[in-house]
């Protein structure tokens, strides 16, 4: 049945054009709380605050689009991650999201942090994390970033490829050198997720193939090596992932190859990373695990497996992924441009048009990646309408989020808040259509402090010496 209301076309039964997952919330003001960090409410006249500053201010000092972080709730994360791992090695992943603040942060935290470039590796130094700390990824390393990781004594390098360890072994053997390596394999086990980030399956350019025997001859290249000190076996299975079962088959086989490798060489390798990619709540859909439940489901998979192989459990490493960044922040928008579409039948839809998008955050039209929304700014008291928040920019798939019930009266100038958009969403933004990048702030105890400034048009001109 029909319902007329003050939305018009947008009426009740719009919910059955919605995705399955998305239902009709009860209250269009309120807030789920595992979107969020920690120290996000709304107040009783439904503006949003986070650690005692609201939007509105947040709004008029630093100005829109801009990326929100809640310092408190990342370094709560970060510290979680610790405790439900003592014992292991916790790598924050630079690449979800890195700056000099942030580095730190971790660092202070107990976290090491992965970089997977020279610049990664730049930002992680400038902040003071130990080169120790540090493990130096990527599947193709030039001799520049190389060198660098050499010089900052990193932790690791994870190498990817046997032109690589060729690479690394002659830079070492010039400058009289050793680096500690270990060897990433791929474990032929799929991620449930999109086909872009599950990296374990064999079609694919990270790492080595243990069912293919590259795995076992690298890692042999690298025993074999006088300049290379092989600490031991690193796997990732990709990211955004919730439950334990793939980590459970990939352990498997990974551990096969580290007891191989001792009844080959009669050494059992010291360590083992089982990589990571934990996944985060996006939408009322995704039930991320604890670090806890994590931490003990990983614990039993690994001694079982050690147990069952006759070898020593090695010292263990996890790469947390976006889990630790992507909560602690909200992206903020200002509407500028409210349309209503018909859809087939009598139903219809809110194009909500704020002042960012895509180049604010790539993944909706990247991944097809799912967000949600809030009105930010003020309690509606209007009906919940299926709405699409999209972008400025000049492409029709400029979306940040697909589909969320917003309230039927939001107007130019509201603002809206898109919660988990640490991760991935800075770090891969661009200058799309020449828009300059947004600002970086975070909020601790009532204050806002700037962590990456907002680019203005004269960055990007200065850039342009044509």
């Amino acid at each position: 049945m029909t319902h007329s209301h003050v939305a018009g076309s947008i009426h009740a039964d719009v919910a059955s054009r919605a995705p399955g997952w998305l239902a009709v919330p009860e209250d269009v003001n309120a807030l789920m709380p595992r979107l969020w960090s920690a120290n996000v409410s709304k107040s009783e006249s439904g503006v949003l605050q986070v650690a005692g500053v609201d939007v509105a201010r947040i709004a008029a000092e630093v100005g829109t689009p801009a990326y929100v972080l809640d310092e408190d709730d990342l370094r709560a994360r970060a510290r979680d991650f610790a405790s439900a791992f003592a014992g292991w090695d916790v790598y924050y992943a630079g690449k979800s999201f890195l700056c000099t603040a942030v580095a730190r942060w971790v660092a202070e935290e107990g976290l090491g942090v992965d970089v997977c470039t020279g610049g990664e590796l730049a930002v992680a130094l400038r902040a003071g994390v130990p080169g120790e700390r540090i493990g130096l990824h990527g599947n193709n390393k030039s001799e520049a970033e190389l060198l660098a990781g050499l010089e900052a004594g990193v932790g690791r390098i994870i190498v990817d490829s046997f032109d690589e360890i060729a690479r690394l072994g002659r830079i070492c053997s010039d400058r009289g050198q050793s680096a500690r390596v270990m060897v990433r394999v791929t474990t032929g086990v799929e991620a449930h997720t999109h086909e872009y980030i599950a990296t374990a399956h064999e079609d694919q350019k990270f790492g080595f193939s243990i069912a293919g025997g590259a795995a076992a001859e690298a890692l042999l290249a690298c025993h074999d090596h006088p300049q290379l000190e092989l600490a031991g076996i690193h796997s990732h299975i990709g990211s955004q992932i919730f439950d334990a079962e793939g980590f459970q088959v990939a352990a498997r086989r990974t551990l096969r190859l580290h007891a191989e490798f001792a009844r080959t060489t009669g050494i059992e390798l010291a360590e083992l990373d089982l990589g990571g990619g934990f996944g985060i709540a996006y939408t009322s859909a995704d039930t991320p695990s604890t670090p806890q439940e994590l931490a003990a489901a990983l614990h039993e998979i690994v001694t079982s497996e050690c147990a069952a192989l006759g070898v020593a459990v090695p010292h263990l490493s996890i790469e947390p992924g976006r889990a630790i960044s992507g909560p602690s922040t909200f992206a903020l928008y200002r509407v500028g441009t409210v349309k209503t579409v018909q859809l087939d039948g009598n139903a219809a839809r809110l194009y909500v048009a704020v002042d960012g998008g895509m180049s604010d955050n790539i993944r909706t039209a990247l991944y097809a990646a799912e967000y949600s929304a809030t009105l930010a700014s003020r309690r509606s008291s209007a009906p919940p309408a299926l709405s699409r928040v999209v972008g400025k920019h000049c492409e029709g798939g400029d979306i940040l989020v697909r589909d969320e019930f917003l309230p039927a009266d939001i107007v130019p100038g509201d603002l809206v808040a898109v919660p988990a958009a640490g991760a991935y969403s800075r770090s891969m933004a661009s200058n799309y259509n020449h828009v300059p990048r947004p600002p970086v702030v975070s909020v601790r105890r009532g204050e806002i402090t700037t962590l990456i400034r907002r680019e203005t048009i004269d960055d990007l001109i200065a850039l342009d010496v044509g």
